[in-house]
Parts: C-alpha cells; structure tokens; sequence
C-alpha cells in the first residue's frame, strides 16, 4: 500500500464514478481499476459496491475513506511545515508529554508559549517518559515533560515541580469516610490500580517502590494501560490507584485525598538535548516557572515544591 493508492481510492470514492476520477487524475480507467483491486486484495475487503450506480461504499471502505483522508492530510501539513521551516519562514519545537501533564500545566505552558513566539509552530507529541530519551536523541522531540529522572550524558533534566500524589477510590469505598490526606499504609488492605503497564520502568514502578517502601503489601494489583483506564476501573469500585494531585480533575465521580507521607510526590521533568542552546529551550524554563511561582487555582495544595535532597 502506497499514497498513491490512497489518492486513487479518495478520488474513486469522491467521484462516485472510476471514468471520472480517472479523468480527473489523468490517468487511464484500467490502471486506476488494478490500483483499487490491488488495494481491496491487501486489505482482504472490498471496499467499493461495484454493482450500484454511482458506485458506493462498503462499510469498510467507508472506515477506509474516513483514514486515507487523515493521512492525506497529515502528509500534506507535514510537507507545507517542511517547507516553511526550510526556507526560514517557520520555527518548529516538538514537545513530548505524558499524559497527565496536560492536567498539570501543560496546555497554559502551550498557549503562553504561542503567544510569545507566534510563528513558532508547537507540536505535541504524547509519549511515555522512558521513550522522550530516545526521542530527544534521534531529533523526534526538542523538549520532554516526564516523570522519571533517566541517567543519559546526552539529555539534561530539571525538576520544575514535586507533584503531591493522592489515593483516588470510589465513593463507595470505605476510604471515603476519611476527610483529610491518608497515610500510605491505609491503601494495604485494598487492591491496587497502577499504569501504565508497560513501556517500564515508568510511573507504575515510582508507586510500587513508594508502597515496597513502606512495607504496604496490596492483596491485589492490577496493572492497566492508561491513567483514564485506571480512573475507569476506580469508578467501578475495582480498587484505588495512586495518582498524581492534578489528575483529580479528570473524574468527578471518583474521590481524591492526598498521601500524607512527604516523600509521597512524583515529580514533572522537562528534559531537553544537552548544550541545546535554542532560544525556545530557555523560553519553556521561564515559562513554567512563572506559571509555577503564580500558584494557579488548579495546583492548590496538592504540589510542594522540589526538595533540595532530590537525586538528579
């Protein structure tokens, strides 16, 4: 399958009409027909209903259509972007992320950062902490916001903050009678949701160590993909899952207390190549300190700011 199969097919399935859409691509009605037979022989499906008049779509060759017209479309914006930036009229800065650092600052970070550099085109890459290494070094990202402290001579790190974490558990759970932060050895009795599963090491381990730490043996422990998958299953009432404090805001229907324990923090890492001297690089330092020091409404009380102590 090549891009020009996926031009052929959207023009096909544009056109209603394979006359038309070869007219249209300038290339002779049989060749195109091999191009959409040999595309439907891959995939397995048909994707076009040969017998109507004008021609239609299969189901699958609607999901097809819908797919092709993204990827299309990826590959244009990815061209025009090539171009701008190789002729000096755009800037680029790609930025990856874990997924709970959009709750953490992320997105003001973004949109400050725009209206400083408007030419400056901000791409967001989601990525789990132990792939923006790699990602850093092979040129993928320019900058990383994470939560591992990785040992690399290639990428410099800095902790821009120590996330409160906090137990988060269904109303019904017998948890729910406590209103203030509860010690870690209150979650030793309950079954533990932790994520992501896998790429490891990563946030899962940072709470497996905190509970090994302090002696705290869940009964069961359930390892999921996703931090929106593991808020799902404590809606459900199938355990409780150590979060970061900004996660609260993702579900109203779980409860959120804070971990007691001082050392109960994960902390946000903004990693970037080392001796990069991009003036971009700097501009997010500042930025997420000044967002930092304005103490916005959703860091509340659940963040503390980085121990001297903390190991880099």
């Amino acid at each position: 399958m090549d891009l020009r199969q996926l031009r052929y097919f959207v023009a096909v399935a544009n056109e209603r009409n394979v006359t038309r859409a070869a007219e249209l691509l300038h290339i002779a009605q049989p060749p195109l027909s091999r191009q959409i037979q040999q595309l439907e022989d891959e995939l397995g499906v048909p994707l076009l209903i040969r017998s109507s008049r004008p021609l239609r779509l299969t189901d699958a060759g609607r999901l097809f259509y819908e797919q092709a017209l993204q990827i299309l479309g990826r590959v244009e914006q990815a061209k025009n972007m090539t171009r701008r930036v190789g002729k000096g009229e755009r800037s680029v800065l790609s930025i990856g992320f874990v997924a709970s650092t959009l709750y953490s600052g992320l997105p003001v970070l973004v949109r400050r950062l725009r209206q400083h550099c408007p030419d400056l085109d901000v791409q967001l890459i989601e990525m789990y902490s132990i792939q923006q290494t790699e990602a850093l070094k092979n040129g993928r990202i320019d900058v990383g916001f994470g939560r591992l402290r990785v040992a690399d001579p290639s990428v410099e790190r800095l902790v821009m903050r120590e996330e409160r974490l906090m137990v988060a558990f269904s109303p019904d759970n017998p948890l729910a009678a406590a209103s203030t932060a509860l010690s870690i050895d209150a979650v030793g009795d309950q079954r533990v949701i932790i994520y992501p599963k896998e790429p490891r090491p990563s946030y899962a381990d940072q709470v497996l160590s905190l509970l090994r730490d302090h002696g705290v043996h869940p009964p069961e422990i359930t390892e999921v993909r996703e931090l929106q998958t593991a808020l799902g299953l404590v809606a459900a009432d199938a355990g409780v899952c150590v979060v970061p404090g900004s996660a609260r805001f993702i579900r109203s229907d779980v409860l959120y207390r804070p971990l007691s324990d001082e050392y109960a923090t994960s902390p946000i890492v903004l990693s970037h190549r080392i001796n990069d001297q991009s003036e971009y690089i700097e501009l997010v330092k500042a930025l997420t300190l000044e967002m930092y020091r304005e103490n916005p409404p959703w860091l509340d009380a659940t963040t503390t700011p980085p121990r001297a102590s903390a190991p880099r």
